[in-house]
């Protein structure tokens, strides 16, 4: 597909984005209509300072900034307006609107591939990032954008029948395609469910009720790939019009007996050294990890009730941790359900080097093993990094507060060789509750770099640094994604300082 294709809807029609931005659809939609003729107005609440590295990005386009204010003209004006997926739905501007899009409802109405959708509180990104990898492996111009930071809109021209495209969506930007009908995914993935947003949202079924978007418009020649281990995905499955294939911590003999086909963790010998019978056999994933450790682990399959058993995810990967590996399982069933082969799923997910900021090995400093794990902005993706690893602890945690509950976060933190925390909203609300346990901490500190060098303060050889909030970043950093690049740059500067 040329731009020029769909250049006559969009010459001479004035556009208003609302929202430039930091992570990329702001840009791509500036852009886009600029290319396309459109008379494009920028406008966002914060000013050239903060927003000049997008900015960079349109330069020699035209296009008109209106910053640190909105004013009602640009948007009753306007014959569309492409609103950010952080700007809430009952913006009194956007009433004023005619048409309201966004970079996801503009590259549907017009993308002419098929498409597997993915979303859910965390892991998403891991899932989405790992199906491009295995699909890139069998087609060569396979495409992956989204929440992921990068709009589909830059790719749009690039789209056909037989590229495939790979989108991570967030409650923000499926709320936004509600009603809409034009997200009709050949394959729907929902990875698991976890308080987030609760600032935004008023209930967590409201949160969750932008999730659901995802299947709204499937049908019966679509699949809707769901966690079994939890309430949501169960409600997920009796929703959805889809076929529905599961992921799941249980072992075959309990998910043959509720008749679920999808994918399984299970022991990668059939039942390891211990096991001679199937009621010898741990019946989670959880449970075998306990005995076997992790790296026993395999992804399995089973697609018909008398069909084979087969090797979707093999024991050895490159990414760390039980729920890694869960999302490689989600990611496997879905690209089975897309129509690839078990053994090239196996074969291809062995090699998926995982996705920044989750998990993301940075360096080895003197011995000690330093993570970012930026992205796990809520307590159970601090706790899930946290119970990845066996060697000692040393928790970079904190910053700003979604309204999450802290009390299992706190209850981890015994775990912990140490907890260090940066200043922030969130960390007001930890601190008592570390207090009350009766758990030390460091901090809080009010840099990246005051919170490392306590950490190698402490570290000995052997044990791992973590960065995993639990919390947002905003306040003290632009994004998590700014945090754990400056974490990064921290953790060299450290290195180059001190090295082995």
């Amino acid at each position: 597909m040329n731009i020029l294709d769909i250049t006559d809807e969009f010459r001479g029609k004035r556009v208003t984005v609302m929202g430039l931005g930091l992570h990329g659809g702001g840009v791509a939609s500036a852009r886009f209509f600029a290319k396309a003729g459109a008379e494009v107005t920028v406008t966002d609440l914060r000013g050239p300072e903060i927003l000049e590295p997008a900015m960079r990005q349109l330069e020699g386009l035209r296009v008109r900034y209106v910053l640190g204010a909105h004013r009602e003209e640009d948007f009753a004006d306007a014959d569309i307006v492409i609103k950010n997926p952080a700007v809430r739905r009952d913006s009194p501007f956007l009433r004023l609107a005619r048409r309201v899009e966004t970079d996801i409802s503009i590259f549907l109405r017009y993308s002419k591939s098929p498409l597997i959708a993915v979303t859910g509180s965390k892991g998403k990104s891991t899932v989405a990032s790992a199906i491009w990898h295995v699909l890139s492996k069998h087609y060569e111009h396979a495409l992956l954008g989204g929440n992921i930071t990068v709009s589909p809109l830059d790719f749009l021209d690039q789209t056909t029948p037989d590229t495939p495209v790979v989108l991570e969506l967030s409650s923000w930007q499926l709320g936004d395609l509600h009603g809409m009908g034009i997200l009709k995914p050949v394959v729907a993935v929902i990875t698991a469910i976890f308080p987030d947003h609760l600032n935004y949202y008023s209930s967590m079924e409201a949160y969750v009720a932008d999730k659901r978007v995802i299947y709204e418009s499937q049908d019966k020649n679509c699949y809707t790939v769901c966690c079994a281990d939890q309430e949501w995905g169960l409600s997920f499955a009796k929703e959805t019009r889809a076929l529905v294939l599961w992921y799941t911590e249980r072992t075959l003999p309990a998910l043959t007996e509720g008749e679920m086909l999808g994918g399984w963790l299970g022991l990668s010998n059939d039942g390891g050294p211990a096991a001679t019978e199937a009621s010898d056999l741990p019946q989670s994933g959880a449970e075998a990890r306990t005995l076997f450790g992790t790296e026993a682990l395999a992804g399995w399959g089973k697609f018909s009730l008398h069909g084979p058993k087969e090797l979707l995810v093999p024991p050895s990967v490159l990414v760390p941790g039980l729920h890694q590996k869960k999302n490689l399982l989600a990611a496997a069933v879905a690209l089975h359900a897309f129509g690839l082969p078990s053994q090239a799923i196996a074969s291809a997910l062995g090699t998926f080097p995982g996705v920044p900021h989750r998990l993301e090995f940075v360096a080895r400093v003197r011995g000690v093993s330093w993570y970012n794990d930026s992205a796990a902005t809520i307590p159970d993706a601090a706790i899930a990094a946290i119970e990845s690893f066996s060697a000692p602890i040393l928790l970079i945690a904190g910053g700003s507060d979604k309204m999450s509950d802290f009390s299992a976060f706190v209850r981890k933190a015994r775990t912990l060789k140490s907890i260090i925390l940066l200043a922030g909203s969130g960390t007001d609300r930890i601190v008592p509750l570390l207090v009350e346990h009766h758990i030390a901490y460091g901090g809080p500190f009010r840099s990246m770099g005051e919170a490392v060098d306590a950490a190698d303060s402490i570290a000995q050889e052997g044990d791992i640094v973590l960065l995993s909030p639990g919390c947002a970043s905003f306040g003290m950093f632009r994004h998590e994604f700014e945090r754990g690049d400056i974490f990064k740059k921290e953790v060299a500067r450290l290195a180059a300082s001190k090295p082995d």
